[in-house]
Formats: structure tokens, C-alpha cells, sequence
């Protein structure tokens, strides 16, 4: 069952930002504005606009300069950015879902062990609380999935290795923004069974033990 996780608000600025940057033919080092800006042109809160910098900062589209001439600027586009654009330019193909699954879930594995390895206290905070967001968030199957969503992008973040991070990344967007949502709503076991996957993998990157995020990565992938 694939189940694409509907945009937050955070990413529906994001989603502005980077159209913003296409329609205005934005360049390396040109200025996009400000967070005031942001705000007023999309009506979200403070907290939302910081939201979706942070994300822009972590998929390297953007970066902030501080100080009088600062702002948010086009960040230059290295190679991990523009696959995540090539991925989208094969939407069409019948196959290209299946293949970015399947590509994904090989550098699962991967991903967790990298986690395990490197991960903060700060780390370890965020990741307990976004699983206890999804344990409150059972009975309800749109916020569940955009939790999930949120938790794999936390995991891949901890990643030093910015070609892993970006790949992963970019394949999991490819997939949210291109697959269809199975027609049969998964029901409460169903999310029960995905809790417990996902609870088990956290342990593991909390616990800094590589093998066992490895292992529940695997159980993460075999687990439909």
C-alpha cells in the first residue's frame, strides 16, 4: 500500500518558494525576499514561514544571509538537487513509482545504520516525540502518514553523507508527489502493525546501535 503524505503547511510554502524560484527565473545568489515577505505573500504564521526555511535549508535550495542586504537567497544548485528534479521528469513512465520504491528501500537500511551512528541527544528528542505524535494520531490516517513522512525525513537528516541524505530524500518526494493513494483506507491494525515498526526502528537509532537499525530498517521494508 502506498500512501503519498498529504502536504503540510510548512510544505505548501515550500512547494511557493520553489515555484516562486521556476516562474521568476531565479538564479544562484538571487534574492528570493524575506521572512516578512513570506508570510504576507502565503498568510501562514511565524512559525510555519520558519518551518519551511528550515526544510529549504536542509534540501539545499535556499540560504539565509542575516544583517542589513540579507534575506533568503537561491542557493547553487549542486548535483543531489537537481536528481530530486530529474526524478520528477519520469513521472510519466508506468514503472518509475515501482523503481524509486525499490531504490528507496535499498538505501533504507543504510540510512537507519547512519542514524544510529551519528545521532544527537537533540536527535533522540525529535524522534521519540514524532513517534509519540503517531501513537495519538491512530485514528486519524491523514495526520499518521504525514507524521510518518515527517520521521523519515528526520532519520535521513542525521546522515553526514549528503548524496545518501539527498538520493533518499529526493525518492521519497518523487514517490508522495507522483503515486495514487490505494483506493481501501488501511484500518486501525494496520496502523497498530506500522507504529510498532517504526517505534522499534527509533529505539534502535536512540540506542546508537547500528545493527539493530539496520535489522528494524529491514522489518521496515518487509512489512508492506
Amino acid at each position: 500500500m502506498v500512501l503519498p503524505a498529504p502536504r503540510s503547511r510548512a510544505e505548501e510554502v515550500v512547494a511557493y518558494v520553489e515555484d516562486s524560484i521556476e516562474k521568476r527565473g531565479l538564479r544562484p545568489g538571487d534574492h528570493i525576499g524575506t521572512r516578512a515577505d513570506l508570510r504576507e505573500q502565503t498568510g501562514v504564521a511565524r512559525a510555519t514561514v520558519n518551518e519551511a526555511i528550515r526544510l529549504l535549508q536542509e534540501r539545499r535550495r535556499i540560504v539565509v544571509r542575516p544583517g542589513p542586504g540579507g534575506g533568503i537567497f537561491v542557493a547553487a544548485t549542486d548535483p543531489v538537487v537537481r536528481l530530486g528534479r530529474t526524478l520528477l521528469t519520469v513521472h510519466g513512465e508506468p514503472s518509475a513509482v515501482a523503481g524509486a520504491i525499490e531504490v528507496r528501500e535499498q538505501l533504507e537500511p543504510l540510512v537507519a545504520a547512519h542514524a544510529a551512528q551519528y545521532r544527537s541527544a537533540k536527535d533522540a528528542r525529535e524522534l521519540k516525540s514524532l513517534i509519540t505524535a503517531m501513537r495519538k494520531s491512530l485514528d486519524d490516517v491523514t495526520r499518521f502518514v504525514s507524521l510518518n513522512w515527517d520521521l523519515h525525513l528526520r532519520i535521513a537528516a542525521i546522515s553526514p553523507n549528503t548524496v545518501l541524505r539527498g538520493t533518499y530524500v529526493g525518492l521519497y518526494e518523487f514517490v508522495n508527489q507522483v503515486s495514487l493513494v490505494n483506493s481501501q483506507s488501511p484500518d486501525g491494525d494496520y496502523l497498530a502493525q506500522r507504529l510498532k515498526v517504526h517505534s522499534d526502528l527509533v529505539d534502535a537509532i536512540v540506542a546508537g546501535d547500528v545493527t539493530a537499525a539496520r535489522h528494524a530498517a529491514e522489518a521496515h521494508r518487509h512489512s508492506g
